[in-house]
């Protein structure tokens, strides 16, 4: 069997014996579809917030920039007024019980890489539960949030939802098109018919839906070790380590070189636990990671590591629209919570 790896770069390569798994494709996507009408239908139950649900997720494996994204939808909501909470899996963490509230001094290893990154950075509540109804239901209970933006779940329909923001990734695109195992696909394209955002991450992605530009702009270079900080072009030009265990490595190397870096490249596969021997033997090289992947190396860095912080660049027409639904919607929920006491 092929790595997770390998598996994601044959589907954004087109590689030919990925044909011999349609079978299995078409199979996962009948039930991914039966299992949808199941919901729409009534078969099964939907659960709804008493405050708005922002659900950022998308309709393939793999990264695509959601977490960034995330985490630029919990400033706008903080500049509207609001005082948000994230919803996650917690993918790749084993916390003792669930639901489980993320603190800034959780492990990775505990809570996921990504809820660990977005609690630290977001200083926000974050609940990882492979159910984001309890995730939703933990949050409101243990928080005074009057908004939730859930990291993912796009597919997670028990959970009633206000509003829906796809991420596409504006390179890969939905690779060769087939569902999985054969292909990247969650779900098909027209899918994307239905939400309420398409925001593509970079890149020149033509779709027939409207949809909002993305940029990742990288910001300052933070040391895992010392927590020093420098400006992003400091170690231009130097030949370096770039380490990166997210959904689309390459992403992240092309951004270092177009700074001026002259990598050496280290990819991973999505959510990798590193350990000590991950790290490159010390040439006296320095180590650039992601920040997500730096919440998972502290306990094996040192003053050669550095991660890379960047911030998600939406477009000013996309902020003032979004907040203002976001207003509306609150406004709705409120009218529905005392209807529901009357």
């Amino acid at each position: 069997m092929p790595s997770l790896k390998s598996l994601v770069d044959a589907w954004y390569q087109g590689s030919p014996w990925l044909v011999a798994l349609k079978p299995l494709a078409s199979l996962f996507r009948r039930q991914s579809e039966k299992r949808r009408l199941a919901y729409q239908s009534g078969a099964k139950a939907i659960w709804s917030a008493p405050v708005p649900v922002v659900i950022v997720g998308n309709i393939t494996v793999g990264g695509v920039g959601k977490t960034p994204l995330v985490a630029a939808l919990v400033r706008l909501a903080r500049d509207a007024g609001f005082k948000p909470g994230i919803v996650s899996r917690g993918y790749g963490g084993k916390a003792s019980h669930y639901p489980f509230l993320v603190a800034a001094d959780s492990e990775a290893s505990q809570v996921g890489d990504e809820p660990l990154m977005l609690a630290r950075r977001c200083g926000c509540p974050v609940v990882v539960d492979a159910s984001r109804v309890e995730a939703v239901k933990h949050l409101l209970k243990k928080s005074d949030c009057d908004l939730v933006i859930s990291d993912d779940g796009l597919q997670h329909y028990a959970l009633g939802r206000d509003m829906e923001i796809a991420v596409l990734d504006g390179v890969r695109g939905l690779g060769n098109g087939f569902f999985l195992p054969a292909g990247p696909l969650r779900e098909g394209p027209e899918r994307l018919d239905e939400v309420d955002w398409i925001i593509v991450n970079g890149g020149q992605l033509r779709l027939e839906q409207d949809s909002q530009l993305m940029q990742l702009k990288p910001s300052q270079l933070v040391n895992l070790s010392t927590g020093q900080i420098k400006d992003i072009d400091e170690l231009a030009d130097q030949k370096v380590h770039a380490m990166a265990g997210i959904g689309n490595p390459e992403r992240f190397f092309i951004t270092l070189e177009k700074l001026g870096y002259r990598l050496q490249r280290h990819a991973f596969a999505d959510h990798h636990a590193f350990v000590s021997g991950d790290l490159p033997a010390n040439d006296g090289k320095a180590i650039i990671m992601t920040e997500k992947d730096a919440v998972k190396c502290a306990h094996i860095s040192d003053e050669r590591c550095w991660y890379l912080s960047v911030e998600a660049e939406l477009d000013n027409e996309f902020k003032t629209v979004f907040q203002r639904q976001l207003k509306d919607l609150s406004g709705l929920k409120k009218l529905e919570n005392r209807s529901a006491d009357a």
